[in-house]
């Protein structure tokens, strides 16, 4: 940190700086002002879905002990291009179970911001992995004119292989890099 600044601060200055522009929705604004002025750089030809459990080392708000990574997490949905730039994001949430609990509502909320960006998401590709191959995921995508390419699972019994497109599955490798960055 001492390369970074001419002045030295305590962690505790730090913390209190990102928790202020944290409750002030600055992040957000941040966010929003980056994407709008950026939009025109994304590679929309797809965009991926995935969830990520990042390791918490401290207690948070949304933190709960995540069994497979053997440690307290706060998960997260992420919506990438298909560079692994991040467009959208769910809220940290507090959960031991798979990605897809309550996908619907947590979808809708991901992307609902980036049609007030005039980002399109008519006729967009979305591949997501097996675990979002779940009936009421499809149709919320449907009515959102977005075309799902999501892996087959085995686990609920129906096959949809005849709308699953292989190649365009292997795209899907940015969002497992970013969401590695992340943890």
């Amino acid at each position: 940190m001492k390369q970074c600044f001419k002045t030295s601060y305590s962690w505790n200055s730090v913390y209190f700086h990102f928790q202020k522009w944290y409750k002030n929705d600055s992040w957000q604004k941040l966010w929003q002002m980056l994407l709008v002025k950026f939009k025109s750089v994304l590679d929309l030809s797809t965009i991926q879905l995935d969830g990520t459990h990042t390791p918490v080392k401290r207690g948070v708000e949304a933190v709960e002990y995540q069994g497979r990574k053997k440690c307290k997490t706060s998960n997260m949905l992420i919506l990438v291009d298909n560079n692994g730039i991040s467009i959208a994001s769910s809220e940290p949430i507090t959960r031991n179970h798979n990605d897809s609990f309550n996908i619907v509502i947590d979808f809708k909320y991901m992307i609902s911001p980036l049609r007030n960006f005039d980002i399109r998401l008519d006729g967009l590709f979305l591949n997501t992995d097996a675990g979002f191959n779940i009936t009421e995921f499809r149709e919320c995508c449907y009515k959102n004119d977005i075309i799902d390419n999501i892996k087959y699972n085995k686990r609920n019994g129906k096959n949809d292989a005849s709308l699953f497109d292989d190649e365009l599955y292997k795209k899907r490798f940015v969002i497992e890099r970013t969401n590695a960055w992340l943890d």
